[in-house]
């Protein structure tokens, strides 16, 4: 029977109770979140390039193999040269995908790690948030969009690679720093001795050891540790990396000597190094030489060159204070110096735009800021007006030049510009399209090494250590 009047009227005040809670903010922050993501959904298809979960149809059909009593490494996916490259921890936790459906396995694989991007970006952010007052559900819901729109993330989730999964096993070491660095200020009386053991940070460690059990490139973190004389934690790491490795000997004894003893070194299980996509230091040079191979003794050089450069400005950044530019400083030179770095590897971009973002408002606020008491005005009076505001331009233009770089580096990755120039040899030659054409298929390696050179880091923003030389600073600045 259609509803009275009265019932109407009823089921309308109910609405309008529960539609009056609702803060108007929030409708139009959820409006500007779906937007964002939206967008970004648009610029995968723009600029991003078909899908189909490749790399995780070689890792699914590997542990499939494996499981049905064949060795993890002669496995070669059809149609294709390639095989399985990762140590064998890596095929003991990819296992249980055999269980799955390959195309349910990249979806998990997709779902997971943007959950995971997800909690990374509240790590980054919250204490830009918390210093900006803003809302950290809001800013991680429209950064995680736009990070995921760019080409290592799209590429990582569209291949079904682990890249982000590996990336935050070491940004959780990075938040287990700040812990410790903060010691008791996490955890109180009441907490039980698990929770009190975490807020500790005393498990640092433990994320990159893990990671280079996967993958051997976060091993640069643990040199880092070591040459920034951080010796627990990079114990801890090493420790981890040992333990798994010797664990995975003792359960599958003849892939971990097939690995280390023969497959570590067959380069050429991976690809060309002048391949488009790698976007590394030996790529760049294969690709500028017009060669298949890479030259060895300038690779090697300027490898050595660039590892110094960035692990001393690491080493800077981590004594000024700011662990999380040294760790990307870590990460982004690890991207330049490994032999292959595919554009999926390249996900330190993501904490690199982050710290540019954070170095402009920082010097923005800066300049806005009081003029010391130590300025005072005509006959020690009070300062002049004209010297507690600085010309209007002046708090403008100041950090301007970092917020264009944080700009011009998301537009970089987020457009690729790679792909509309992407040659193989010996079919074609890498200057084909001329020297323009080799600039923008080489722009994404350009790019690493710059920030590698000039990424700047924001001193005290993130200590991973507290001093009584650091807390007698912090308590000078607080009495001014």
């Amino acid at each position: 029977m259609p509803a009275s009047v009265g019932e109407r009227l009823d089921r309308l005040a109910t609405v309008r109770r529960v539609t009056r809670g609702i803060d108007r903010r929030t409708v139009v922050r959820v409006g500007i979140v779906a937007a964002v993501a939206y967008a970004a959904w648009l610029a995968i298809g723009a600029f991003g390039r078909p899908y189909n979960f490749f790399d995780m149809k070689i890792y699914h059909g590997a542990v499939v193999w494996w499981a049905s009593g064949h060795e993890l490494y002669e496995f070669v996916a059809p149609d294709t040269t390639l095989g399985f490259t990762y140590p064998p921890f890596a095929g003991l936790a990819m296992l249980p995908m055999a269980h799955l459906p390959v195309a349910a396995a990249g979806l998990v694989n997709a779902v997971v790690s943007i959950a995971v991007l997800a909690v990374v970006l509240a790590a980054l952010l919250r204490p830009i948030v918390d210093r900006m007052g803003w809302p950290l559900w809001y800013t991680v819901a429209i950064a995680t969009p736009l990070a995921v729109a760019i080409e290592p993330t799209r590429e990582t989730l569209g291949y079904g690679q682990v890249n982000l999964l590996l990336f935050a096993l070491v940004i959780a070491d990075l938040v287990a720093l700040r812990w410790r660095s903060r010691r008791g200020t996490h955890s109180c009386e009441s907490d039980g001795p698990l929770l009190r053991f975490i807020y500790s940070g005393a498990w640092a460690g433990v994320g990159i050891g893990l990671a280079t059990a996967v993958k051997l490139t976060p091993a640069l973190f643990i040199f880092y540790l070591m040459i920034t004389r951080q010796w627990r934690v990079a114990m801890t790491a090493i420790g981890t990396t040992i333990g798994v490795t010797l664990g995975s000997f003792g359960i599958v004894g003849a892939e971990s000597r097939a690995y280390f003893g023969s497959v570590l070194w067959q380069t050429e299980r991976v690809g060309a190094a002048d391949m488009t996509p790698n976007q590394s230091l030996a790529g760049l040079l294969a690709r500028l030489y017009d060669s298949i191979e890479t030259p060895g003794l300038l690779w090697l050089a300027f490898s050595v060159l660039v590892l110094a450069l960035g692990l001393s400005r690491a080493a800077d950044a981590h004594s000024d204070g700011d662990e999380l530019t040294a760790f990307t400083l870590v990460g982004l030179t690890a991207n330049v110096i490994s032999p292959i770095s595919w554009t999926h590897h390249l996900v330190w971009v993501i904490p690199a735009v982050i710290v540019l973002v954070d170095h402009a408002i920082r010097r923005h606020d800066a300049s806005r800021g009081p003029v010391p008491r130590t300025a005072p005005g005509p006959q020690g009076g009070p300062p002049a007006l004209s010297a507690l505001r600085p010309p209007i331009w002046y708090p403008t233009l100041t950090g301007l030049r970092h917020g264009v770089a944080a700009l011009g580096l998301y537009l970089l990755f987020l457009i690729s510009p790679i792909w509309p120039y992407e040659h193989q040899l010996p079919e074609v030659s890498h200057y084909h399209d001329g020297l323009f054409g080799a600039l923008m298929e080489n722009s994404l390696a350009l790019a690493l090494i710059v920030l590698v050179a000039a990424l700047p880091w924001r001193p005290g923003a993130e200590p991973a250590f507290h001093t009584d030389r650091m807390a007698r600073t912090a308590m000078r600045y607080a009495r001014r």
